[in-house]
């Protein structure tokens, strides 16, 4: 048999489990959204990467400026293009056969936690360089 006092215990512990469910499943949700934006963050990099390395190979091949910047932005559907900032050292005027064409990227990637932006700086801008052979 529940006398008073035993009641009033077992209803201040139901409180304390909605509590404890509501600052556990903020925290949660929390770390999920930040794991999402880390995962938007990596996907961008890589898709970068690969652009630039699909960049580098037109251009050792003999392709144009033109070219390369229309492959580039061909390798990375999804990305906003227009974003990209596109560098080639040396232009099609300096690349000869032995030499090294370097292609290097940016993109800015905006955050969508409010709490990372603090931390991180809005926007991130990510770097991709790479380095072939003209042949």
């Amino acid at each position: 048999m529940l006398y008073g006092s035993d009641l009033l215990l077992i209803r201040s512990q139901k409180g304390q489990a909605t509590v404890e469910l509501a600052i556990t499943l903020t925290i949660l949700v929390f770390l999920i959204f930040i794991i999402i934006d880390f995962g938007r963050i990596f996907h961008a990099y890589l898709t970068l990467e690969h652009a630039g390395r699909e960049g580098a190979r037109v251009a050792s091949v003999g392709g144009t400026d033109t070219d390369v910047i229309q492959r580039v932005k061909e390798s990375a559907p999804s990305l906003n293009t227009n974003q990209i900032t596109i560098s080639q050292i040396p232009s099609k005027v300096g690349r000869t056969r032995g030499t090294y064409v370097t292609i290097d990227l940016a993109y800015p990637i905006t955050l969508s936690v409010p709490l990372l932006k603090t931390v991180l700086p809005d926007p991130v801008v990510l770097n991709a360089k790479t380095v072939m052979r003209v042949e």
